[in-house]
Parts: C-alpha cells; structure tokens; sequence
C-alpha cells in the first residue's frame, strides 16, 4: 500500500521513549460529492468511519467490523485500497509516552440504507454522529476547527488531510472510481 504521508506531532520530545503500535483502518465512502462521515461533538470535528484493528484480527475484518459498528454500513464491498497514513503522538495514559499509528484507507461501496449504530460509550459520550456530507462542507469545517477551535482533537489533521487528497484523487478525477489502485480485497470475516 502507498504511503500517503508520516508524521510526527510537534509535541514529541527526545525524553519520550515508550512507545507501541495502533493499527487503524479508515473507511473512504462516496456518494457523488458526498462523503460517509462521523461528527464528534466534542472536537468539532468530521472524521472517516474507522477505528483500530483487534490483535490477531485481519485488517480486512477490522475494517469491515469498524464500520459497521460506527456507520450501520451494510454489505460492504469492492473494497480497495487507498493508502496508509502513519503518525507518531503523544499518548495520554501512564503506559507509555507515544503511540505510533499507521491508518490502512481504503474505499468500498455501500447499501444506501445504513442500519443501526453501535458506538462504544466513549464515542457516544463525545457526540458521535453518521453523516452524509459534500466534503468541500467538511473540508471547509476541519479547517475552521483547526483555525480557531481550543478543542480541537489530535486526529483534525490527519483527517483534513486525508478529505483533501479524496477530493483530489476520487471525486475530481472520476466521481467514484479511483485513479491510484487497481488492487480490489475481499475477505470472509
């Protein structure tokens, strides 16, 4: 998979040793100019449906599982891969100091009914809403919330930039159809 970008947030400090790995997955769905997106309250923020993969879970199955769970998406398929963002930050239990992050997108379609939610309590307590979106709207809003929100989450700009290279890649250039990646996955959970 193609790496669309590594970073490490500007609070990192040689004295922060510990570490360990969160595999991610994110969920690219379009509707037209639309985009399948989560509201959190709590950060103002639109992020893609997506979530970290269990141990010894294949990334596919996570990927499935992560957004049915936060979307009600059903029947899942023509899965393709997107690309990896990777980001290195701080982490806020005493376990460690950093966590490094290494988010698997991929694109796929959808039903057009979405089923129910099943949100953890901290997503329910934040706020946490599906969305159906024009992502010029939620590009424009992740950019104010960066801008001028004091509660801006640390996942804003990962996200923005991720919203920015789909217009790009998936609905400038064809709608739907990606210009990146041929590479189409399945996988029996």
């Amino acid at each position: 998979m193609r790496l669309l970008r590594s970073t490490v947030h500007p609070d990192i400090t040689q004295k922060q040793q510990s570490s360990f790995e969160r595999i991610a997955t994110r969920a690219i769905v379009l509707k037209g100019d639309s985009i399948l997106l989560l509201y959190t309250q709590r950060y103002d923020d639109y992020t893609l449906p997506g979530g970290g993969v269990d141990k010894g879970e294949d990334l596919l199955c996570g990927f499935k599982r992560e957004l049915l769970e936060e979307t009600g998406a059903k029947n899942i398929r023509n899965i393709k891969e997107f690309g990896l963002y990777e980001e290195v930050r701080p982490w806020y239990k005493d376990d460690f100091d950093l966590m490094k992050m290494k988010s698997y997108c991929f694109s796929c379609e959808i039903d057009e009914q979405l089923g129910a939610t099943n949100f953890e309590d901290y997503e329910i307590k934040n706020g946490m809403q599906v969305v159906w979106l024009p992502i010029t709207d939620a590009i424009k809003h992740n950019e104010k919330t960066i801008a001028e929100s004091g509660k801006k989450g640390m996942s804003v700009e990962r996200e923005l930039f991720l919203l920015k290279l789909i217009q790009k890649e998936l609905i400038t250039t064809n709608l739907s159809e990606p210009s990146i990646s041929t590479t189409q996955y399945s996988a029996v959970c």
